[in-house]
Order: C-alpha cells, then sequence, then structure tokens
C-alpha cells in the first residue's frame, strides 16, 4: 500500500453522519459504488441526496475521455461549494490515474481503483490524524478485489461486476493502466450474491467487468463466461440474465450454441464496435476487421429472432478520413444496431494514439459524432418499428406520471404497459413507437 501524507485542512470534531455519492462512467463504477455505499452504512452512516448538503461527499470518478476528466474535477469542487465542511472521497479511475492532482480543498481521502472495501476506515483515518490521505496503489499485481453488493437503487434490476482489469491494450485507451490486469471472480461468489440478490427481490442481474470476454482466462482452468453466466441461471428468483459489454471475438459459433441453452439470458447484445473501418480498427489495435464483426450480428440474429445489438463507436480517431468515415457509416447500417453509443476521440496521456500523426481537428469529429448520432436515431427507429405486432416479455420497473407500468423488454426495449404493476413480468403484445420507446398492451396470463 501506498499511503502519502498531505497537509490536512480542519477536520470534523465528531463522527460523520450523512454521506452522498456521486458516479461518472460505466457499469463497473456504479457497482463499486454501491459497495461502498453499503460499507458506509454499516458504520452508521445515512445516505442523502448528492444534490443537498452531506457530511460526506464520495465521488466515484471517470477517466476514459477528457469529458470525464472534466466532469470529475467539476463535481469534486461542486462537493466542496455545497459543504465547505464536508470530507471528501474521491475514487476511481481518474484518481487511479492522476491522485496528485485530486487533493483539492475538502479532499480527504484518495484511493483508486482498489480498497474500496476499506473506504470507511481510511476516511476515519484521515480525520483522526488530522490530514489528507493518497492510498492508490500499483495495479501490477492486485487481486480481484472481493466486494460484494446486496442491494441496488430500484427494485427490479441489480448489477454485479464479475470481472475487473484489461490486458488488450486498445491504442486509444487509458483503461489496462488505471483498472489493472485481468482478475475474475470465482463462480462460487458469483452464484452466492446472486441468492443474495434474488432474495432481496431482484428479477434481473446485469452481470458487467471491465473486459467481460477476458472473465476466466486468468483462471488457468477452463473456466469462461458461460460458467459464471450459468451459476447465475440456476439460482431460484431471478428471471433474466443481461451481459454487459462483449467483444464481437467472443460471438464464436460454441459460445452462441451456449448461451442458446441458458433460457434466462436476455438476447440484447452490446457489442464494441468502435469503427467500421478496418483501418481504423488495426490502428486501434482491436483484434477482428468489420467482416468479423459482421459475422458476429450473424450468428446472433441467427439464433435468437428477437435479438437486439447495440454499441459503441468512436469518430475521429488519428488519421481517420472522410473515406474510413464512411465505411463506418456502412457497417454500421449493416450491422443494424438497435442502439448507438457515439462519442469523438479524446486524447488519453500515456496511450500509443495520443502522439499518433494525423490529429482530426476537433470540429471535424464533432461533426463526424453528430453525423452518426443521425444515423443511430434512424437505425433505433427502425428496431422499434420492428417490435410493432410482436408478443415480448416485460419486466416493470416503475410508474409513469399516468400510473402506467413501465418496463423493458429482454432486448432493452422501454415499453410502456397500461395496468402493469412495478416488479412483476408481464406479457404484452406491442402496439405502437412512442417518444422513449415502445407502447404495449398487457396480455391476460
Amino acid at each position: 500500500m501506498m499511503i502519502r501524507k498531505i497537509k490536512g485542512e480542519d477536520t470534523l470534531t465528531q463522527q460523520n453522519q450523512t454521506v452522498a455519492f456521486h458516479t461518472l462512467g460505466c457499469k463497473v463504477n456504479q457497482y463499486d459504488t454501491q459497495a461502498m455505499r453499503e460499507r458506509f452504512e454499516a458504520a452508521g452512516y445515512q445516505t442523502v441526496d448528492f444534490d443537498g448538503p452531506a457530511d460526506v461527499y464520495v465521488v466515484n470518478t471517470c477517466t476514459v475521455t477528457g469529458t470525464g476528466d472534466k466532469k470529475s474535477m467539476q463535481t469534486i469542487r461542486r462537493c466542496h461549494r455545497q459543504n465547505p465542511a464536508a470530507q471528501i472521497v474521491v475514487t476511481g479511475c481518474l484518481a487511479q490515474r492522476a491522485a496528485s492532482e485530486l487533493t483539492l480543498p475538502g479532499v480527504r481521502l484518495v484511493l483508486g481503483t482498489q480498497r474500496r472495501g476499506e473506504v470507511v476506515e481510511l476516511l476515519h483515518r484521515a480525520m483522526e490524524q488530522e490530514c489528507a490521505l493518497v492510498a492508490v496503489e500499483t495495479l501490477r499485481q492486485a487481486p480481484f478485489e472481493h466486494l460484494t453488493v446486496h442491494a441496488h437503487e430500484g427494485h427490479t434490476r441489480a448489477t454485479m461486476k464479475i470481472q475487473e482489469g484489461c490486458d488488450r491494450y486498445c491504442t486509444y485507451c487509458i483503461i489496462p493502466s488505471v483498472r489493472g490486469p485481468i482478475r475474475s471472480r470465482p463462480v462460487a461468489e458469483i452464484e452466492q450474491e446472486a441468492q443474495s440478490l434474488s432474495q432481496a427481490g431482484f428479477a434481473e442481474v446485469v452481470l458487467t467487468g471491465i473486459h467481460l470476454t477476458s472473465y476466466g482466462r486468468d483462471m488457468k482452468d477452463g473456466t469462461t463466461l458461460l460458467d459464471a453466466i450459468r451459476a447465475v441461471h440456476d439460482v431460484p428468483g431471478i428471471a433474466r440474465i443481461r451481459l454487459g459489454s462483449l467483444e464481437p471475438v467472443i460471438v464464436t459459433p460454441a459460445f452462441v450454441q451456449g448461451v442458446a441453452a441458458i433460457p434466462k439470458v436476455c438476447h440484447q447484445f452490446h457489442l464494441a464496435l468502435q469503427s467500421g473501418s478496418d483501418t481504423v480498427l488495426a490502428r486501434m489495435h482491436r483484434r477482428y476487421t468489420s467482416g468479423e464483426f459482421l459475422t458476429a450480428c450473424a450468428l446472433l440474429r441467427n439464433a435468437f429472432d428477437d435479438c437486439a445489438i447495440t454499441t459503441d463507436v468512436m469518430t475521429g480517431f488519428p488519421g481517420e478520413t472522410e473515406e474510413e468515415f464512411a465505411q463506418t457509416q456502412e457497417t454500421c447500417r449493416r450491422a443494424g444496431f438497435a442502439r448507438m453509443h457515439v462519442f469523438p476521440y479524446s486524447e488519453r496521456e500515456g496511450t500509443k494514439a495520443a502522439t499518433m500523426p494525423g490529429s482530426v481537428p476537433r470540429a471535424v469529429r464533432e461533426a463526424r459524432a453528430r453525423d452518426l448520432i443521425a444515423l443511430g436515431h434512424e437505425l433505433e427507429r427502425q428496431a422499434l418499428d420492428a417490435r410493432v405486432g410482436r408478443t415480448e416479455q416485460v419486466l416493470i420497473e416503475e410508474l409513469d406520471e399516468a400510473g402506467c407500468g413501465v418496463g423493458y423488454t429482454g432486448a432493452y426495449m422501454r415499453v410502456s404497459v397500461p395496468g402493469a404493476k412495478p416488479g412483476s413480468i408481464v406479457q404484452a403484445e406491442i402496439t405502437g413507437v412512442a417518444p422513449g420507446g415502445l407502447t404495449g398492451r398487457k396480455l391476460e396470463a
């Protein structure tokens, strides 16, 4: 452990009673935040809304893009403005990468992407010693951190982190250096947490990780992602299993056959494309071609007639020409995505791409992103239209302002169903497309 002592500010004279949390970035961060929330609540803290005053603020940062950095810093400063006497805990990927830059006014503890299970003890130590602590460790030999979560905000869907770290080293990505090597959660632990979540009333579990495709590779015993999925599937009370982001290389005939034999798996698959141009993919050090990506999409669609494929796409990678961008547009059209997350390339110091020639002007990156977002909306509308007339299972999560049940299909399409109650899974005939999703009619069992 590396704990660096920094000159501290005035410390509270009594133990804090309220804590507020703000999470930036991915579902893995959301899971880590929930685990820390449970640690604080077990120590007697009361969780309060982040927009109001709190004795402790916990900011779980993101550093995937420059926007993530900026939002993280703004959020930390906002905490100090809301309550100058508050103790601020900063954790997550930006904290791992740039801890020394985060000892801002009010910051009492800086953690990286390890030791979140000790967050309360480390904060109290910093307060007792009247200092600020930076507890950011090297990740070279880091083990899988055995965080557990027993409850989640909401009442129907829970996220479970089963994998940590990445060793792919795509040229644009800082994540391997801030999340460390591949570490997989033991199957027995996955089953235990799934049982706890089932007992808490959750019907759907989302399996997530930094590089979910690599689950089990570090175990050296043949364990794969399919084993983790089966462990959750066998838990009574869990009705659905949703998979986090996957690499297209995992979509082999054997994988698809394995998923098809696990009935609770939702047939929505998030396959990270990043670019639809083979030359850009090569510069990114992605390990597939656009043709191989489209083959993966076809394998899934041939196996599941209700399949929905979503993706991430980057615009303006160094050297991206108009022709290469056009190739990306064409690949997206051919893939027929149900939803696209589009973002312009952002330089990350310490990555190979940051020093590549051919930097694309920011205005061009953003213009291409707008064009691709528009294409994404067009493809999403087509995917929604194709659902009209189908019968879908909808997991109802909440009531809207009109009192209609609102939830999601297995393909993660939002549906409004009059007469459906939160927490129930209903059969619904899809009757139309509306702003924000679909409309449906509840069918009697």
